[in-house]
């Protein structure tokens, strides 16, 4: 066959970032964002971000990092489409960690520009001085953007002042806002030569040992927009209230998937179960995401507070897997129930629970069980296996075999950021190896059944159970100690430690354990139970985890601390 050559007529690279170009050429009147009583159009959006991209590009180099540590606002869900612009990538901080944790994922991706909510800028702060302090040589000072609004900004004077205080000395201040007003709305938008060009960087935790910085790359995040809006129906009518946080793997790709629909972003700076009752009722809201810990929230709330639902809401629930009991709360209260599951690697989301209409007539408790598995491949991969990591051959479909989830496609990342090895070991045999392990039912569909990764997920945050053990080993009266997940009915999961103390101990107390981690770990990673006992081993040595994680299971679900076993 005579073909003509790939040419700018039949071939651009994919980036979501053209989404918000259509948005404002096709729906530009229509409502893009609502943040309290501010608002702006698809039109307003897309100049905004340009004038962004214009700041961007005289803050850092093609292929720099900017950082923006902020709750769910207007200024980080225009970051994502403001920073790519200028050819540079973006990297969303998790709120939740320490300055400590902070500094070390500063120095790591070696930010040009820190974009700080006014509410977070003393912990911003304090991490730029712990790494320009402790960096040889000495590393150049990254800029810093404050972001301000009606909900920092007006009646906190102390933080105002503040403010002054911890930028002292550090040079120009740049307001966000000041930021946009002197930039370009025409300016010229820097499209990825290649679609494999990376967008953003995303930690998948706040460690302080082994950073891990996943690397996104614009064709899969184009994707991943896609299936996003596709698996729970969205159209250019749907309303997406921003229970998820941003900054947890790009908002799972959701940021530029609204833009694709030209659909309305309703944002709140935090999950406040009155608030979002509220703004589903009066936004006629249709879709929101959640972690389980947010689905409790819900289901426990004071019924004065709940209202009628204006129409279907479809909630996109991710993270440790939903128990059934809760998913049946969550229909009761009239809301739509759609499980995925995902990991950072893989830009948020791998499987999805495919509902199929023959299993609307099943008994309620077999509905919401098998709502509550995690599901098939998506359409943007592949391929998706349970293979035995040793001989990489598939598990038998019968429920019971287990083996590790892997999967390949062109929604997986790149790699991770200055990491060859551990991209390498991740990409071992032509699979991504997840490191969750798994059954597959008769009818193809996977459920996770253990972690081998040992990862515990709290409320929708990733904590290293080998992390809080390096911290339980600092204290001088512990002698072992080993982290598990313990089921919780609020949270999904909590880390739950069982420790063996060495016989000349002092007055310690499960209590005072807490207290200690508390100290040396961000609140969230410490343990929520701390048991005193002897620590099961196999012959050679190893202790048996499998086993902990059994007794943690058993443990009294009131009880949050026991002291021995």
């Amino acid at each position: 066959m005579n073909l003509l050559p790939k040419c700018e007529a039949n071939y651009s690279p994919l980036t979501p970032l053209r989404f918000l170009e259509r948005a404002a050429s096709v729906h530009g009147d229509r409502v893009s964002v609502i943040y309290g009583e501010l608002s702006y159009t698809w039109t307003q959006t897309f100049e905004r971000c340009r004038r962004l991209a214009s700041a961007v590009s005289r803050l850092a180099s093609a292929g720099d990092t900017i950082s923006v540590v902020a709750p769910n606002c207007p200024a980080i869900y225009e970051m994502h489409f403001g920073v790519p612009m200028a050819g540079v990538m973006l990297n969303t901080m998790n709120i939740r960690i320490d300055a400590n944790a902070l500094s070390v994922l500063f120095s790591h991706c070696e930010t040009k520009a820190v974009f700080v909510d006014l509410e977070y800028l003393p912990l911003v702060h304090k991490a730029l001085q712990i790494w320009l302090s402790s960096s040889q040589p000495p590393g150049k000072r990254p800029h810093i953007v404050v972001i301000e609004d009606r909900f920092t900004s007006s009646g906190t004077g102390s933080m105002m002042s503040s403010k002054k205080k911890y930028l002292a000395g550090w040079g120009e201040l740049v307001e966000y806002e000041e930021l946009l007003q002197n930039g370009d709305p025409q300016f010229v938008i820097q499209w990825p030569a290649d679609e494999w060009d990376t967008i953003s960087l995303n930690y998948t935790s706040g460690t302080t040992s082994q950073p891990k910085g996943v690397l996104y790359h614009h064709r899969g995040t184009y994707l991943m927009s896609l299936i996003a809006v596709r698996m729970i129906e969205m159209n250019e009518n749907s309303v997406f209230l921003w229970t998820l946080p941003m900054f947890h793997c790009n908002g799972w790709c959701y940021t530029w998937g609204v833009a694709a629909l030209g659909g309305t972003n309703i944002i709140i700076r935090s999950v406040d179960v009155k608030l979002m009752y509220e703004l589903i009722a009066k936004h006629k809201v249709t879709t929101f995401c959640a972690v389980p810990v947010v689905l409790n929230m819900i289901v426990n709330a004071e019924q004065h507070i709940k209202k009628p639902l204006p129409g279907k809401v479809t909630v996109l629930i991710s993270g440790a897997a939903p128990p059934p009991s809760v998913i049946i709360q969550m229909e009761q209260e009239g809301f739509s129930i759609f499980h995925v599951y995902g990991l950072t690697e893989a830009h948020g989301g791998l499987l999805v629970c495919d509902w199929k209409p023959e299993w609307d007539d099943l008994p309620v408790q077999t509905r919401a069980r098998l709502k509550a598995r995690q599901g098939v491949l998506h359409v943007g991969l592949q391929a998706v296996a349970v293979l035995n990591p040793s001989t990489m051959e598939p598990v038998l479909w019968d429920g019971v075999t287990v083996g590790e989830i892997m999967a390949k496609g062109s929604t997986i990342m790149k790699g991770y950021l200055k990491d060859q090895e551990a991209t390498r070991r991740a990409f071992e045999g032509g699979w991504f190896h997840t490191g969750d392990l798994a059954v597959v039912h008769p009818d193809g569909y996977i459920e996770i059944k253990d972690r081998s990764k040992d990862i515990v997920i709290s409320g929708g945050e990733n904590i290293s159970s080998i992390e809080v053990e390096s911290v339980l080993y600092q204290h001088p009266d512990v002698f072992e100690a080993a982290v598990v997940a313990r089921p919780d009915p609020f949270w999904g999961e909590t880390p739950c430690a069982f420790v063996k103390l060495k016989e000349t101990r002092n007055a310690i107390t499960p209590e005072s354990l807490i207290a200690y981690c508390r100290e040396h770990l961000p609140r969230f990673a410490a343990p929520k139970t701390v048991i005193f006992c002897g620590l099961p081993k196999t012959a050679t040595g190893k202790i048996q985890k499998n086993v902990l994680r059994e007794r943690a299971k058993a443990l009294d679900p009131g009880a949050q601390q026991s002291s021995k076993l």
